[in-house]
């Protein structure tokens, strides 16, 4: 008996293998047009591994210890023959790793060359999360008939572009990844993460930003000043946005998400799309963030490759269940839906009104509401969505408590109000400076009083020191706010380090050196109705 798989079995609470006796095949050199070759390992039963359907995951992160453990072995015990390949320039592979560029190339000729292997069958089906997912996005609209499914996990098909908006740049996640990729294969990497972390803290605190990765790597990183210097819409990052190849896309696709996720907004982009192009896609959605519950989300991506991977790689129809699969929060129960967004959910304004008070009534006139948002003691992040050890649902009291966060709050509610789908706000907003930041944020308060973050979003504005409408766009959500809690709203002009601290000078991100504090007002009168906008069961 192997304990390893034994332990697997238990912790991912995964059916029970066909086999437990596995051999690994390390280092398969993988030729690419260029002459580059890279590393794959094959996992496969030690008897009868031969023509089994192939899962194919191609990685950054490395194939062996526990990524290997987690990933491959699992699913070779089950049914499958599984190649896990490095990316370009990591962990053996030739060339030099640039994050999210050479996917598609590399991506393509990877599949060519499964496909001519004397071990294959007849039958491919590509799996994985976050950077795993998004490569499979970057050959999606031109893959062999030997694919027959795809499962992309916790990912979108325009990676990075998410955090580059010229309205909002986030800054933790793409720096902290960019730190990640540059240090994860120096010696003792993972005795030494609790004193990277405090180098890439201190790094998000330096001024100017550009010089952030020498602080926290040692060295300059491309990715990071690419990031750091270049919006959206800059070519350099043209490459990799692959959001026209969804609609070509024919294979079977179910895509995993969570509420907390990073790349939620995008992934259900994609989604959309496959739906309005008349596909057949299947979504779930859990409460989940980015990276915090990793058996978790390997548990879910897992059973999902071999319960609707496995079933069309063998010819067959995966088990019958409604297109999506959504986790209602506060319900705390699992619920079916044919659609995203789903029907039967109708916009409906709750206004921001004087004394803090949140209601769908049309404010009457009012003194507004004024605090002070200073960058060099910038409103921080407290949950919500992020790649950091607090991810996620937490008690927002602390947050609450600082003088730079306004809250308007609903009475105790008479019946439960169903909130499904996107939710965005319009708060009239002035600033004493021309560039300034409004970030609003949904929570639930329970009847004890704690307020747990449902979910929010942050728009930069140019124009700050004009009265006007701030469009804010929040993450999607489901959630039901149950009967005695209230809903609450947070208003204010940062989240740090989640977003980067806007220096109120309108300098560049990477070369701003001074930061100069605001005094923001917020207005909700009858001609300056503030509101968030929830999508409620009608």
């Amino acid at each position: 008996m192997n304990p390893i798989s034994q332990l697997l079995e238990r912790l991912l609470k995964l059916p029970a293998p066909a086999t437990r006796n596995v051999v690994v095949q390390r280092n398969l050199r993988v030729p690419m047009p260029d002459g580059v070759e890279l590393l794959a390992d094959r996992w496969a039963p030690r008897k009868g591994g031969e023509g089994l359907p192939t899962a194919l995951l191609r990685s950054p992160y490395g194939r062996k210890g526990v990524f290997g453990a987690i990933f491959a072995r699992p699913l070779a015990e089950r049914g499958f023959q599984v190649l896990m390949q490095s990316t370009r320039g990591g962990f053996g592979s030739g060339g030099v790793f640039d994050p999210l560029r050479q996917e598609r190339e590399d991506g393509l000729a990877t599949l060519d060359w499964v496909v001519k292997q004397p071990w294959f069958g007849d039958a491919i089906v590509l799996t994985g999360g976050s950077y795993l997912g998004y490569v499979q996005w970057a050959v999606a609209d031109r893959l062999p008939p030997e694919v027959k499914a795809m499962i992309p996990h916790v990912t979108e098909s325009r990676l990075t572009l998410e955090f580059l908006r010229e309205d909002g740049l986030s800054l933790e996640t793409p720096f902290g990844w960019g730190v990640q990729v540059a240090t994860q294969e120096r010696r003792f990497a993972l005795l030494q993460r609790r004193s990277q972390a405090k180098k890439v803290n201190q790094a998000l605190n330096t001024l100017p930003l550009a010089q952030a990765d020498v602080v926290a790597i040692g060295h300059r990183s491309d990715y990071i000043q690419d990031v750091l210097a270049h919006p959206e819409t800059s070519p350099r990052w043209a490459a990799i946005d692959h959001r026209d190849r969804v609609t070509d896309v024919t294979v079977p696709v179910s895509s995993i998400g969570g509420w907390y996720d990073i790349f939620l907004p995008g992934q259900l982009r994609d989604f959309r799309t496959l739906q309005d192009a008349g596909r057949r896609p299947r979504l779930t959605v859990g409460p989940w963030t980015h990276a915090g519950e990793l058996l978790v989300g390997a548990s879910v991506s897992l059973r999902e490759t071999l319960e609707f991977g496995l079933a069309h790689a063998r010819g067959e129809e995966p088990p019958e269940r409604a297109p999506v699969r959504l986790f209602v929060m506060g319900e705390e129960k699992w619920r079916d839906f044919a659609s995203w967004p789903p029907e039967g959910y109708a916009p409906q304004r709750f206004h921001l009104q004087p004394g803090g008070e949140l209601s769908p009534g049309v404010p009457a006139e009012s003194e507004v509401d004024r605090y002070r948002y200073d960058p060099a003691d910038p409103t921080p992040a407290a949950g919500g969505v992020r790649m950091a050890p607090d991810a996620g649902r937490v008690d927002n009291a602390a947050l609450e408590a600082r003088a730079d966060v306004l809250t308007y709050t609903t009475a105790a509610l008479d019946e439960d109000v169903e909130v499904i789908g996107e939710v965005s706000a319009e708060i009239w907003f002035r600033s004493s400076l021309r560039f300034a930041d409004v970030f609003v944020r949904l929570c639930d308060v329970g009847p004890d009083g704690r307020s747990v973050n449902v979910c929010d979003g942050l728009t930069s504005l140019t124009h700050a020191d004009e009265l006007a409408a701030v469009p804010v766009r929040l993450w999607p959500t489901a959630h039901r706010f149950r009967r005695g809690h209230r809903i609450r709203v947070q208003v204010s002009s940062g989240a740090f380090p989640r977003y980067a601290r806007n220096p109120g000078t309108g300098e560049p991100h990477a070369t701003a050196v001074t930061l100069r504090a605001a005094d923001q007002e917020v207005h909700h009168g009858p001609g300056h109705a503030s509101a968030i906008v929830l999508p409620v069961r009608s």
